[in-house]
């Protein structure tokens, strides 16, 4: 009701925030997680069910890729050894260091590397550029494994290279379908094998050919140095080898899929986090050194320096120390390639899939799903091999470094300056509600860092500084950081307060666009849409134009309108505002049409030796081409232009109308709330007198239960005290009348002895009555008398104990007395009957001392239990007889123990039918009974549980196996007090 009134509030104020929902359906692509892996998403806990080793494998699976040892052997042909090796440790070392705090944020908050990046020091559109960068790298690196593996196929079935590039394309898309999933048995059951035929022929060389290891040392390649070292021709080197920096956004998208870190799995955790994360250098460092050193060998066999780069001639020639059979080597290294390349192009086209789905979601604010994604960037790299990506290895991955690290440079600085100084937030912010667009930290310093360092590529400022480029870049990229975030006082990560950070929410939260719930760190509170959004939707949302960031008139915003006010009042008249649009993005699509240009002109033309003396004659060719393609990009400038303002202008009546239908909401809303006050309070009466109608029920129930056994009480009282009398009385004159009859037989004796001649009809007397017989027998019949009457006493005591009407009060009683006196009354149910056998009772008693209780209720208790014991073996019997088995004697057996000293237990067992797991889970309710109708009431176990909890302060349990019999267990403290 408060939110609702809040609402109307709101809406009342300023109606122009509230958009009207509209329910997002994702197709069944993005709906599915197991083939969406949750791109542009935190991934959740219930995600993460691998263990840490699972995923650390899977990542380290990923730098199988042979492109490491085409990079060693390039730059060691170009630049010799020593330039080579000292280039590889050396940037090993920086992407090792780089590596420690993305990896560990990235492990931490669950987050892909864009959403890092986002969220440290790019901001929402500012990380569209490195999403755009990390793309590039994973199709650059996946042509170039696709490359490789086709070089392999043309070697081994001689398949023509633009066929191998298609299949080697093709055959990835299936296998990265299905995501992290399948990817993870791909790179478990693949792992072994890969090791064993990737570390055996080093082995081999070394041992068959130990003059291979000298001749690496001396090996100089192409270099104009030899094989010593050279400044220059390091940093040349170096270049080359810092494109492997972005394989650290590769290793993000598989740690995120980590479990939590706990007290438990700590070291696991870190173990996991550290060698698949930053780790990845260190194997990936080996592989260009064994790269560089099978190009060495390649050589020495007599590949030509251009086949030597193949990673395929590098193992030919591994293998040929291990198998002396051509086939089998050629066999051998076409599988351990064709294995390296699937492991590691899975790889590139799920990270690639998941950086274009981030990239497109802000730019389109679409998402057909990664799949789709996937499908493109494996598009591009086909594209990429059939125009030969390979022959230009060393120039196309020179140029990309020096972006890349100007990326991971400004990362990084964030992470491990920024944020432990507290200039930056403490916590990595992804999402769009609370990230302003553009933040000058990241994005401004990899910006200048990236443009100096490819100047300095490019060779504006001398040699040296175009060797040492990349150590540009990654300077600027790593000092600039900080130092714009000082000047800016970081004001520009967080652009409102998120306040669920604030509220610790354990339970799922419900999107209120497209109604999947999510964990609380991938929601966001949208006061556009008044209720919780995922980041995904709010990512996708073109209608709210950021509403939430601005929700009140700053100083910036006004600044800003008053800009724009003075460009529509002075410049559209003349101009018009489409013009300025059609400017800006003319201008900027030109300049960076005009820079590729360039760059290509200059990379393939003027700094190739076969055709230099051509550059003159091309330059005029390139700036014709350049002269049609601005027309193009006129043309489609333009119309992007007309079709952003039509979209505008829908979108402004589209709110016009929306406004509208929110002013007719708003009234609907006040009557709805009060309608809905009102129905509260009835609701909230009625439960109220449906709880007291249920409670009166039972209650009245327990106490037609209780009366009636207080009844039964009393007349089995009654009874008893009536029968006492008059048993005593017998009991008592039967020794008297033993002693008279006694006294009498004796005169009858000495009158027989002393006159032995009797009269006629005493003798005919005698005869008749068997006076012999009645002297034995009327003393046998007097001692039954007397057992008979002492049975009735005992019986009497036995009801008047079971009755306890002079016990109302809690007393120390005799525990085991109760349940006799109990087993007394129902001993006519246990006898033997004509469809069964007699119940046998099995008393094991242990040494119990006299329990505090209220022996009357504690009676009851037992009666129940007992009752129903009879019943489940008379039913057992009912079924038996219909199936015709023949079963164990029907038994009930009675322990009694004391445990934790201070308590004792009852146990009452039968084997009867016994209680399935629906029925126990009931069998404490009032009124619940599995009887027929008049057979039970259904309160009897309830008012017995009642009375153990409640008024003894108890334990009753049920142990129950269907068709095994049921037990019943009776705790009670042997104190109350």
């Amino acid at each position: 009701m408060i939110k609702n009134q809040k609402l109307a509030e709101t809406m009342t104020d300023n109606p122009a925030q509230i958009i009207i929902k509209d329910r997002r359906e994702y197709n069944s692509w993005v709906a599915s997680e197991t083939l969406e892996d949750y791109a542009l998403r935190y991934t959740p806990k219930s995600f993460r069910k691998w263990s840490e080793l699972l995923v650390a494998n899977t990542a380290m699976g990923g730098i199988s890729f042979l492109a490491l040892e085409a990079i060693g052997g390039s730059i060691a042909i170009s630049y010799g050894f020593a330039n080579s090796f000292w280039a590889i440790v050396v940037v090993g070392a920086i992407i090792f260091l780089a590596g420690i705090p993305i990896c560990y944020y990235a492990s931490k908050y669950n987050i892909d590397m864009d959403l890092l990046t986002r969220g440290a020091g790019f901001g929402y559109i500012g990380s569209t550029i490195t999403s755009l960068i990390y793309a590039s790298f994973t199709f650059i690196f996946f042509a170039l494994e696709a490359a490789i593996m086709s070089q392999a196929l043309e070697l081994y079935f001689h398949l023509p290279l633009a066929i191998g590039y298609i299949v080697c394309s093709l055959i990835i898309i299936p296998l990265v379908f299905f995501g992290v999933t399948l990817i993870n048995q791909i790179q478990l059951w693949t792992q072994p094998l890969w090791l064993i035929l990737m570390i055996a022929p080093y082995i081999f060389v070394l041992y068959k050919e130990p003059a291979a290891l000298s001749n690496w040392f001396n090996f100089a390649g192409k270099s104009t140095s030899g094989a010593g070292f050279d400044p220059l021709l390091f940093g040349s080197a170096a270049t080359v080898s810092f494109s492997l920096i972005a394989q650290l956004g590769e290793q993000v998208d598989y740690l995120r899929f980590l479990p939590d870190k706990t007290a438990k799995n700590r070291n696991r955790w870190w173990l996991a986090v550290i060698l698949a994360g930053p780790g990845w250098i260190i194997l990936g460092g080996a592989k260009q050194l064994g790269g560089a050193f099978l190009a060495s060998l390649a050589v020495s066999h007599g590949v030509s320096f251009t086949k030597a780069v193949e990673p395929i001639q590098m193992y030919l020639a591994g293998f040929e120390a291990i198998f002396s059979n051509p086939a089998i080597v050629l066999t051998v290294g076409t599988l351990f390639v064709i294995i390296s390349q699937i492991k590691i192009n899975v790889t590139n086209a799920y990270a690639g899939s998941l950086a274009w789905s981030n990239f497109f979601s802000r730019v389109t604010h679409s998402h057909p799903g990664r799949v789709v994604w996937l499908v493109f960037n494996v598009a591009i790299a086909l594209l990429m091999m059939e125009l030969g990506v390979f022959a230009t290895l060393e120039k196309v991955l020179g140029l990309y470094s020096n972006v890349a690290i100007a990326w991971i440079g400004a990362l990084v600085a964030d992470l491990a300056i920024n944020k432990p100084l507290g200039i930056s937030p403490s916590y990595i912010e992804f999402k769009r509600a609370y990230l302003y667009n553009i933040n000058p930290v990241g994005f401004g310093s990899m910006l200048v860092g990236s443009l100096v360092a490819i100047a300095a590529f490019v060779g504006v400022f001398g040699p040296v500084a175009q060797a040492y480029s990349p150590f540009i870049a990654l300077g600027l990229a790593f000092i600039l950081a900080p130092i714009i975030a000082i000047l800016t006082k970081g004001k520009y990560y967080i652009a409102r307060e998120n306040l669920l950070l604030k509220n610790t929410i354990a339970h799922s939260l419900k999107c209120s666009i497209c109604g999947a719930e999510y964990e609380p760190q991938d929601m966001a509170d949208c006061p556009v849409y008044d209720g919780h959004i995922c980041s995904l939707c709010c990512s996708l949302n073109s209608r709210c134009h950021d509403i939430c960031k601005h929700s009140k008139l700053t100083k910036n915003r006004l600044s800003k309108i008053q800009i724009k006010n003075i460009l529509l009042q002075k410049i559209s008249p003349h101009m018009g505002l489409r013009i300025l649009k059609f400017i800006g993005i003319f201008s900027l699509l030109s300049v960076t049409v005009g820079a590729c240009l360039g760059i290509i002109y200059y990379q393939e033309i003027w700094l190739s030796p076969e055709i230099a003396f051509l550059a003159n004659a091309l330059l005029g060719t390139f700036l014709k081409l350049y002269a049609a393609l601005l027309v193009l990009i006129g043309i489609g400038t333009w119309w992007l232009v007309l079709a952003q303002e039509s979209r505008e202008l829908a979108e402004a009546e589209l709110d016009k109308q929306n406004l509208q239908m929110q002013q007719e909401i708003i009234e609907r809303k006040k009557t709805e709330i009060a309608l809905r006050k009102s129905e509260s309070k009835l609701i909230k009466q009625a439960k109220i007198l449906q709880e007291t109608l249920h409670n009166l029920n039972q209650t009245q129930a327990q106490l037609i239960q209780t009366e009636k056994m207080s009844s039964l009480g009393q007349l089995v009282a009654g009874v008893a005290h009536e029968i006492n009398n008059p048993v005593n009385f017998i009991y008592a004159n039967i020794t008297h009348v033993k002693e008279y009859s006694n006294n009498l037989l004796d005169l009858i004796k000495l009158y027989q002895e002393y006159y032995p001649n009797r009269n006629l009809k005493i003798q005919d007397l005698q005869s008749e009555i068997d006076l012999e017989f009645l002297r034995e027998d009327l003393p046998k019949i007097l001692d039954s008398m007397k057992v008979g009457a002492n049975r009735i006493r005992q019986i009497v005591l036995t009801l008047r104990n079971f009755s306890r009407l002079d016990e109302a009060e809690m007393k120390p009683v005799n525990i085991h007395e109760g349940i006799d006196s109990t087993l007394l009354i129902l001993q006519h149910r246990l006898k033997a009957k004509p469809e069964r056998g007699e119940i046998e009772i099995i008393k094991a008693y242990s040494d119990l001392p006299a329990v505090e209780c209220y022996a009357g209720k504690l009676n009851q208790v037992f009666m129940n239990i007992l009752s129903n014991a009879i019943d489940a073996l008379e039913e057992r019997e009912k079924e038996a007889a219909k199936e015709k088995q023949s079963l164990a004697s029907p038994c009930v057996r009675i322990t009694t123990e004391i445990i934790d000293k201070d308590w004792v237990r009852i146990s009452i067992k039968d084997n009867g039918i016994g209680i399935t797991e629906i029925v126990k889970s009931r069998l404490f309710d009032p009124f619940f009974t599995t009887k027929q109708v008049g057979q039970g009431t259904g309160l009897g176990l309830s008012i017995s549980y009642q009375i153990i909890v409640e008024h003894h302060r108890g334990r009753l349990r049920c142990l129950s196996t269907p068709k095994k019999g049921t037990e019943f267990q009776i705790e009670i403290p042997i104190r109350q007090s």
